[in-house]
């Protein structure tokens, strides 16, 4: 009986055991935030402070000689723009991300000296009006190559278009000198992604993407398009929340010619801010 009964006791202390673990175990993960990302769907709408960095180089050859310039130039002040992004979870690891950024400035100066274009010459005293108009939207497909309650790293490949048109627009009398062009494309990207959550209201991401020109269809053109962007957003509910952060692009492009290479090099860097809306 004696057996019987240490034999029940033994039992009845692992019993408490398994029970006491698997309490402590559900407390333990009952404290733990949600995954770092578990919303099926989450749209980011706001607003980026860009300012812009420009610059016009080139390269050809007269007489035999090699000739290069660098011309750096000023569209004035910053400008708001519109930022969206989001991501569709697709299961645990698997989401569909999407980013659109659209930057449209224009600026115009007196001319302090003659300038020609072809055979028309502007004098000093005249106006000049440049502007430049860019925008690139991308979707990538996102694999979570780490997942954690609270930290998730994903690699990305997809595709991106991108659109970048510039005029120049020069005019005294009847002399008139008025030059556009445009160019747009798609071509494969690739990226990564962080995203850390440290409770149930903070999330902190950061992306980046980079894409070569020559992988698409670009034309003549050839060079790279680079982005980053971190954010903070705060959640007041687990649908809404707001947040604040920064976009850097660059955009570096060449364009080869029968009579030498003409490039661009053109970066936007500024805060943002908006809103945050999850399913």
């Amino acid at each position: 009986m004696a057996s019987d009964f240490n034999g029940s006791e033994t039992l009845t202390c692992n019993a408490l055991k398994m029970l006491a673990l698997g309490l402590l175990a559900s407390s333990i993960f009952a404290a733990l935030p949600a995954r770092a990302d578990d919303d099926r769907f989450t749209l980011r709408l706001g607003a980026a402070w860009l300012d812009t960095d420009n610059t016009v180089n080139g390269r050809t050859q007269f007489n035999g000689q090699d000739f290069e310039f660098a011309e750096d130039f000023d569209f004035g002040s910053r400008e708001i723009v519109p930022r969206l992004d989001g991501q569709f979870r697709l299961s645990h690891r698997n989401r569909l991300v999407f980013n659109y950024f659209s930057y449209d400035k224009d600026r115009r100066e007196t001319l302090d000296n003659d300038i020609s274009f072809d055979a028309v010459t502007i004098p000093a005293g005249s106006f000049a009006q440049a502007k430049t108009d860019f925008q690139s939207a991308n979707l990538v497909y996102d694999f979570a190559v780490v997942e954690t309650p609270t930290t998730s790293l994903g690699v990305q490949v997809g595709a991106q278009y991108a659109k970048l048109e510039g005029r120049l627009l020069a005019e005294s009398g009847t002399d008139r000198f008025d030059e556009r062009a445009t160019e747009d494309g798609y071509a494969p990207v690739a990226g990564a992604r962080l995203t850390i959550t440290p409770s149930e209201h903070w999330r902190f991401e950061v992306q980046g993407q980079y894409l070569d020109a020559g992988w698409g269809d670009f034309g003549d053109y050839e060079g790279s398009l680079e982005r980053a962007s971190a954010i903070a957003e705060y959640r007041f509910t687990p649908n809404f929340g707001v947040f604040v952060g920064y976009d850097w692009f660059r955009l570096d492009v060449e364009r080869r010619g029968s009579d030498g290479v003409v490039g661009l090099d053109q970066r936007f860097k500024g805060p943002s801010a908006g809103v945050s809306l999850s399913f």
